[in-house]
């Protein structure tokens, strides 16, 4: 296997011989390394991430994103514990603090950092320098300047393939989805992104229609929506090349918004579709159903009239299927508190995100999410508590008509998306006479 490096790159691909230039101001802790004309000076901004010390400079940098980052260097740490080895491919590195921290924390065996940007190249060859670049006589990172997508298709057609792809790019542009499955090892994970949150809320269906396949309506859980509609497109664009994608995490974050989801990509057809189709929204009675591509003709709802037929949207075809997988959270929860990330008093949040999205994997909860606003404003009455109305839910008794005997409560647990809603199986309805009964005690 090829390691991509300036000698193995083809020749449209290859750098100028470098020229002699001044050295950027930098602390003094920074071992400067410069080997390209275009490695410029930058202003000195310096950030602190886990213990790490880097420079941002004139790059985009987003100190509310090291959430994201986080649980991409525990899932690339994760993956080397189980493989012989971890080459990373950060197709979109911005001042290479993603690439800095695979190579310091994830312990990767070598790291592509590429940006289309060549002006960040001096900021990012000084960040990773803190790294040794060699490891004996094999490469441990690499910087290059080039289109996303020209690099992931060199390394393609070099058959040079990594185990770890992340690709943080911006709005809705999912053209990398195709050059990354191609670049990947079988069995190997991708970090994908969008931050395209009109799209989402049903506010551009042609352009998340050309994007991601998916026309998109809106609807109350568009943050959500957000995030299946990323894995939908995701899930289309391996089945073309023969490949079957799974979400292992899914993760909202609303400064952005940014939509993030890890995928694990194996060989295989879309052969069974039950988690690809259509989710429906009734605006009049609050509910929302998933159907099939077989129950296209059949999309209504129970509460439907002909004096309100605009009252049910429709969008897909989406991801309907888990967001998580809740084995593979527990994992990286325990890795999170063997670094001591969490535990004892620190990474509250983080722990308490992870804790979340574990709760989201039940397999009895459906897609989306049901905000308290909403449930009080069609019971008309002041909104409980989170705490006392999932309460309520989880304790209430179903009574089974036909058996007549008393089954548990619904299920129910907060939403990470969200911070005022809940993910439950109970209908709109249900909800709404709880949240009465409530308010009468």
């Amino acid at each position: 296997m090829l390691s991509l490096s300036f000698k193995t790159l083809s020749p449209f691909l290859s750098f100028s011989p470098p020229k002699p230039q001044p050295k950027p101001l930098f602390p003094s802790n920074y071992h400067q390394i410069s080997l390209c004309s275009n490695a410029t000076s930058h202003s000195s901004t310096l950030q602190t991430e886990r213990g790490l010390q880097f420079e941002v400079g004139n790059s985009f940098f987003r100190p509310e994103s090291f959430t994201g980052r986080d649980l991409a260097v525990l899932a690339a740490a994760l993956y080397k514990r189980s493989k012989p080895e971890l080459r990373v491919l950060d197709a979109m590195c911005g001042c290479g603090v993603r690439s800095l921290r695979y190579l310091a924390e994830a312990d990767a065996d070598f790291v592509l950092a590429n940006d289309g940007n060549d002006e960040n190249r001096g900021l990012i060859l000084s960040n990773l320098s803190q790294i040794p670049r060699f490891s004996g006589d094999n490469k441990r990172w690499v910087v290059t300047h080039f289109d996303a997508n020209r690099i992931m298709t060199e390394c393609y057609l070099q058959r040079d393939f990594f185990d770890f792809i992340d690709v943080d790019s911006f709005g809705s542009d999912s053209s990398f989805l195709r050059s990354a499955f191609n670049a990947l090892k079988l069995d190997g994970l991708v970090y994908v992104t969008s931050t395209d949150g009109y799209s989402a809320g049903g506010h551009r269906p042609h352009n998340s229609l050309a994007s991601y396949g998916a026309y998109v309506r809106p609807m109350p859980y568009a943050n959500e929506i957000g995030l299946r509609m990323l894995i939908g497109g995701a899930v289309r664009e391996a089945a073309v090349m023969g490949y079957c994608v799974t979400p292992l995490f899914s993760y909202y974050s609303y400064h952005g918004p940014v939509f993030r989801v890890l995928l694990r990509m194996d060989r295989g057809k879309l052969t069974d579709i039950r988690h690809y189709g259509f989710i429906s929204y009734c605006h009049k009675c609050g509910n929302s159903l998933a159907y099939s591509w077989d129950e296209l003709g059949n999309i209504s709802c129970p509460c439907s009239e002909a004096k309100s037929p605009r009252s049910l949207v429709v969008s897909g075809p989406l991801w309907t299927g888990p967001l998580h997988q809740a084995s593979y959270l527990t994992d990286i929860l325990n890795l999170a508190e063997e670094w001591g990330w969490i535990g004892e008093g620190v990474g509250l949040d983080l722990e308490k995100l992870l804790k979340q999205m574990i709760e989201e994997s039940n397999p009895d909860l459906p897609f989306g999410y049901t905000k308290l606003d909403e449930v009080a404003s069609r019971a008309k009455v002041n909104s409980p508590p989170l705490r006392t109305i999932m309460s309520a839910l989880q304790k209430r008794d179903r009574k089974a008509m036909v058996l007549e005997i008393f089954m548990e409560g619904y299920a129910a647990c907060r939403s990470h998306i969200a911070c005022n809603a809940i993910k439950t199986n109970c209908p709109m309805t249900t909800c709404i006479s709880i949240m009465q009964e409530l308010q009468d005690q």
